[in-house]
Parts: C-alpha cells; sequence; structure tokens
C-alpha cells in the first residue's frame, strides 16, 4: 500500500507519532493537516496506492517556488519530519463506497509493521446534531483508545479537554444503552472502533462545524492539536495562536477567483 518516493528504501517510521484526517463534514481534518504540513515544511517521503480512494492528481499543493509548482500531488501522500518524530498520511480524496473497512484494515497493518507509537486522527462532525449539553460547552471533542489511555488521559484532563460524549443508542426507549455517535465524521468511528479491537494507540480530535468556510474551523482544530504535542514554538495561552500557521499556497483559489470588477 506505502509506496517510498525513492522506490526502494523503508523510511524509518518506528517511534514516530502518525497523523492523519478523516474526511468528514467541512473537510475540517484535511485542512488541519495541511496547516501543519506547511507550517512546519515537511518532506514528501511516499505515498498510497490503494483502489479505497477516488483516484485524483493535481499540482504541488505547497509549493513555494515555479521550480517546484508543478509536481504533482495524489489522493494519499506521507509526509515526514524525522526531527520532531512527526509523520503525516494526507488524504485528498473520499472513499469508495463500501471500501471504508478494507482501507482500515490495511492502514492499521501498515501502522503496525512500521512500528508508530500513536496514531492522531483529525476530524469532524455535524455540529446541528449536537445534544443540549455540547450546545452549552466547546466545540472540540477527543477520543483516546483503551491502548493510549494510561499515557495520555492525564495530560487531557490537565488540558481541561472533553471526551466526546456517548449517546442514548435508543432515545427515549432506553436510554441506559450507550453508543458512540459521529454523525458526518466520515470513517472515524470504523476506525477509531477496529483500532481499539487491534490494541493499537488512537487518539481522535475532533470538532463541531458545518459546512462552508471551514479555514476558521481547521485553525481551531489545529490549535488544539498544538495544545497537546507542540507540533510548533506556539506559546500555550497566545491570543495570537492561530495567526502563527503557515497556510499552503493553494488555498488562494480554495474558493475560486475573486469577483471580477466589472459587476460593480
Amino acid at each position: 500500500m506505502f509506496v517510498s518516493c525513492d522506490g526502494s528504501a523503508r523510511p524509518e517510521f518506528k517511534g514516530c507519532t502518525l497523523l492523519t484526517p478523516a474526511v468528514s463534514v467541512g473537510n475540517v481534518g484535511q485542512l488541519a493537516a495541511d496547516l501543519v504540513i506547511s507550517t512546519l515544511g515537511m518532506t514528501k517521503v511516499g505515498y498510497f496506492y490503494t483502489d479505497c480512494l477516488v483516484p485524483m492528481v493535481g499540482n504541488n499543493p505547497y509549493w513555494t517556488s515555479e521550480e517546484n509548482a508543478t509536481e504533482l500531488c495524489t489522493n494519499a501522500e506521507v509526509y515526514a519530519m524525522p526531527s520532531k518524530e512527526l509523520v503525516v498520511l494526507q488524504i485528498r480524496s473520499p472513499f469508495i463506497k463500501n471500501k471504508y473497512r478494507h482501507f482500515c484494515r490495511v492502514f492499521l497493518s501498515w501502522v503496525k509493521s512500521y512500528g508508530f507509537t500513536k496514531v492522531v486522527l483529525l476530524s469532524s462532525s455535524h455540529a446541528y446534531q449536537r445534544n443540549d449539553h455540547q450546545l452549552h460547552t466547546t466545540s472540540l471533542r477527543y477520543l483516546l483508545s483503551p491502548a493510549v489511555q494510561k499515557t495520555v488521559r492525564d495530560l487531557m484532563q490537565k488540558l481541561n479537554w472533553r471526551e466526546l460524549e456517548k449517546v442514548a443508542a435508543f432515545p427515549e426507549v432506553n436510554d441506559d444503552e450507550k453508543v458512540l455517535h459521529i454523525p458526518g465524521g466520515g470513517i472515524t468511528k470504523l476506525l477509531f472502533t477496529e483500532s481499539c479491537s487491534e490494541g493499537i494507540q488512537m487518539v481522535v480530535l475532533l470538532k463541531f462545524c458545518s459546512e462552508g468556510d471551514n479555514i476558521p474551523d481547521a485553525l481551531v482544530l489545529a490549535d488544539y492539536l498544538n495544545e497537546w504535542l507542540q507540533v510548533t514554538n506556539q506559546q500555550s495561552g497566545s491570543s495570537a495562536k492561530s495567526s502563527k500557521w503557515k497556510t499552503p499556497s493553494s488555498w488562494k483559489l480554495l474558493f475560486g477567483s475573486g469577483l471580477p470588477p466589472a459587476l460593480f
């Protein structure tokens, strides 16, 4: 599934944290991953060759000069920064129907074989499906697999973060049975559940949002990630945290070109 850029050498990922987005509402996880890759200037080390994602190809989304602007990008690419022991799998296209479970199996097998210490999944969920309690609290939530709870839970509590609440499986019929519910989260629930079964250390960082201009949501989710992992040198509690992220050059036309002057 993973193909190295040089075609032969196997990158050394043992001991690294793997960061990857879920293709979810507003593409918030993918946008946040873009911010991390662009800000850190991460190097592309390979890509995923898979039939689980819609095929796509485009120009280099992180181009900095005319020389690298024409480099091609595909639907799933891997970036690394060894000095921070951080690897990012950026996913740029939606999943093909009925391929979710197969992708999960292959992905988790790759995680095990390359020796990643933990997986951080960036995701989002429909804001309009929050319950009353969630409406009156922060729009950010986290989930921890059993394998990672001993090492991470205490820190999450010190940060005053809120774990994603389970909801009644049968509302107003049986409120005792609780289940995990992530509407609009795409592959999030399945991948998290499979990680729990496989004993993989996974942390899900999630933001409630709506479709639209989701750049502000991505900045908030990136700040949320940085508050815990400190992937950049931003100071905790700074009111200008989001301004320190470097937006990719490809975002300039994220919503098309500007309005033509002839309209006015």
